[in-house]
């Protein structure tokens, strides 16, 4: 079989032929968001009700839970931490310095993703995820295979025509609308409570019932989602910065800045994702009266494995409320040493196929013609000065974001907390692209708050 055919043959989004201004970004990156949010207000026809357990992770995914985006970025990570590890394991190898490597790389992740949105359409439809009505799983599984393929084209319009990436965007505007509404809904729960913090810590005030035991499950979330966000948002700041000069050019030169947290979210969202598919299929395998991953009841897991890499989001109010469980205690170490190796290992694989390994890095400062003072203008004299830092960088970051993610998701914040680490820093991070890179075709009132 000629895959080359296959390849070429894949729908795609076409690249732009010139520079597209900042302008032209924002509006395609509002379109795709408006579109995202549409349809993941759509429900599926022909479902009957859909795993809850399912509905709470989905927010990581990008996805609405039963509607038609229900397998969100599912597809698309599965596909690029697979091929990540056949990569760095060395079984598929890609020459990723070239241009044409890169094409056939991003290429077959494609193929692999519209695969993984069969798969996975599959699993949800006849396997218990989304319980359809009788002689609907047909229906409901090309709707979702369908949805899967609008949010890979979506990513690729982003990418190509828009601001960042789509995997992150659709992450950010998930979290965020999660983080609103338990902060401010004012809607009210099955039990007749107000589902919003603010609006809630406010009734009971004014209400008089004023104590440490009503007070504390209310405030906490709020106090503890702001520190995270802090903590995020300094982390970003840390950074090494390498010296460079111009050789024909005295007293010339500039830093290239080499961020502690060196591979952004991508780690975590990979271990988040892996950890997603684990609880899928173990909630599949528990409905079929399979248990050997986990027993699930009511949408959450009672026992097992996967019990272990889940993390008892009320820990720390526990604490304070001195109701701690010896079995909590060991998940939290458990969810903890996954979260912090889990992401130390895809920061690893990440750097090695993204382009930001040592030699790749020294190649665009050779092609800056730029130095590093005091030493020979020579690429591999580069690439070792780099390679003292760009690797432990990579470990030591993704090993820290892995902590704060754990770290959060203990606190009972408004949103899970690895979807808090995930949003501060893809908005921080947005932030910095639209400032160092669309700055010039900015409108003067609005670039002033890009100024830094």
């Amino acid at each position: 079989m000629n895959w080359n055919i296959i390849l070429d043959k894949l729908p795609s989004v076409e690249a732009p032929k010139k520079d597209v201004n900042f302008n032209t970004r924002l509006k395609w990156t509002g379109i795709i968001l408006v579109l995202f949010y549409i349809l993941s207000n759509i429900p599926l026809f022909g479902s009957q009700s859909a795993a809850e357990m399912l509905k709470q992770v989905s927010m990581l995914m990008g996805a609405s839970f039963g509607s038609v985006l229900t397998l969100g970025i599912g597809p698309i990570v599965t596909s690029s931490i697979i091929l990540q590890l056949l990569v760095g394991s060395k079984i598929i190898e890609f020459d990723l310095s070239t241009q044409a490597g890169k094409a056939k790389f991003g290429q077959i992740q494609k193929l692999m993703a519209f695969a993984f949105c069969a798969i996975e359409a599959f699993a949800f439809s006849y396997f218990g995820a989304i319980v359809p009505l009788p002689g609907m799983a047909s229906t409901i599984f090309f709707q979702l295979f369908l949805g899967g393929i609008i949010i890979v084209l979506f990513d690729e319009v982003i990418t190509k025509w828009g601001i960042g990436s789509g995997i992150s965007l659709f992450i950010a505007a998930n979290v965020s609308t999660q983080i609103f509404t338990e902060a401010f809904s004012f809607a009210r729960s099955d039990a007749g409570y107000l589902v919003g913090k603010v609006p809630a810590l406010i009734e009971t005030v004014v209400g008089g019932a004023f104590s440490y035991a009503t007070i504390i499950p209310l405030l906490f979330p709020l106090i503890t989602t702001a520190f995270v966000f802090l903590i995020v948002i300094y982390a970003q700041t840390l950074k090494i910065e390498i010296p460079l000069a111009f050789g024909s050019i005295r007293g010339f030169g500039r830093k290239w800045p080499l961020k502690f947290i060196y591979t952004s979210v991508l780690p975590v969202i990979l271990v988040a994702v892996l950890l997603i598919n684990l609880n899928v299929i173990g909630q599949i395998l528990s409905s079929k009266g399979i248990t050997i991953l986990g027993e699930y009841a009511g949408g959450s897991i009672v026992s097992g494995p996967l019990m272990y890499l889940s993390p008892p989001r009320d820990f720390l109010l526990s604490i304070l409320q001195f109701n701690v469980l010896g079995i909590d205690i060991l998940r939290v170490l458990c969810y903890t040493l996954f979260m912090v190796i889990g992401s130390a290992v895809f920061a690893t694989f990440w750097v090695m196929t993204s382009g930001m390994d040592a030699g790749s890095v020294a190649k665009q400062i050779q092609n800056t013609g730029m130095q590093i003072p005091g030493f020979r203008k020579d690429i591999r004299v580069i690439e070792r000065v780099l390679a003292r830092y760009i690797m432990p960088l990579a470990l030591m970051g993704g090993a820290f974001v892995g902590f704060l993610a754990a770290f959060a998701d203990f606190t009972g914040s408004l949103a899970s907390g690895t979807g808090i680490l995930l949003v501060v820093m893809i908005i921080y991070q947005l932030y910095e692209q639209i400032a160092t890179q669309y700055m010039k075709d900015m409108n003067p009132t609005l670039r002033k708050y890009f100024d830094f």
